[in-house]
């Protein structure tokens, strides 16, 4: 079985809305719908109503594991620190740094499962991820490759110190979600491929402050990256 997961934008797209189910696992319950053999799974649960440091990560991904999903390809929204993945534009998240703390970001916690440490040398599926690129290219779009997405805490944004702190750690792009999700994905031996998509400049890099793509902008974004991963999905 294959996954889609979706958070801030992806949310809305009526995918993970339409006849949505309730899944209840031992770590909590999860929301997901189910279309063409492909399982769609709001990050967030429905209606976007779960900020990112509250989501039950380990219940979203125990969700996968208990339907059957062996492959995964996440989205995130993101804002930018680098010309590496500019606003307007997405690509393939490479590599992560997760500074986000007080989550449940690992399986293996001694409670319920040995205590493991789970190599990280290659946090995503490097076929998986070169699938979405060529079917991208297929579709006649560019995308940014080999970004490395810094994981805040969030709710708040980033003040412009912590930006300019991240950019000099090698960061490209700034999220609050990723980190924690994509640690739980790989314990739970779900492939995964990144797909990040930049929605602003980040703190202190654009002269008007903070200034979000406008909603139009973000729907064209949104749907060429599903219309990319329903047929990378297709083809695994």
């Amino acid at each position: 079985m294959k996954a889609i997961i979706g958070g801030t934008g992806v949310d809305r797209d009526k995918r993970f809305l339409d006849g949505a189910e309730r899944i209840v696992t031992r770590y909590g319950e999860a929301f997901y719908t189910s279309l063409d053999d492909i399982i769609y799974l709001p990050r967030h649960s429905p209606g976007h109503s779960v900020p990112p440091h509250m989501i039950n990560y380990k219940a979203n991904v125990q969700a996968l594991v208990e339907l059957g999903v062996d492959t995964v390809i996440s989205i995130y929204a993101v804002g930018s620190i680098t010309r590496r993945l500019s606003p307007g534009r997405f690509g393939l998240v490479r590599d992560f740094i997760d500074l986000a703390f007080s989550r449940e970001n690992t399986f293996y916690d001694g409670s319920t499962r040995e205590v493991r440490h789970v190599p990280f040398v290659e946090p995503f599926d490097r076929k998986l991820g070169a699938l979405f690129a060529r079917t991208a290219v297929e579709e006649g779009h560019s995308l940014a490759m080999d970004s490395v997405y810094i994981s805040t805490n969030g709710p708040r944004l980033e003040t412009p110190a912590e930006i300019v702190a991240y950019r000099n750690m090698g960061a490209d792009i700034v999220g609050m979600t990723l980190g924690t999700e994509a640690a739980l994905l790989k314990e739970a031996g779900i492939r995964n491929a990144a797909v990040a998509y930049s929605i602003n400049w980040a703190a202190g890099l654009d002269a008007e402050g903070i200034s979000f793509l406008e909603e139009e902008s973000i729907d064209r974004l949104v749907g060429a990256i599903m219309s990319i991963a329903v047929k990378t999905l297709a083809k695994v």
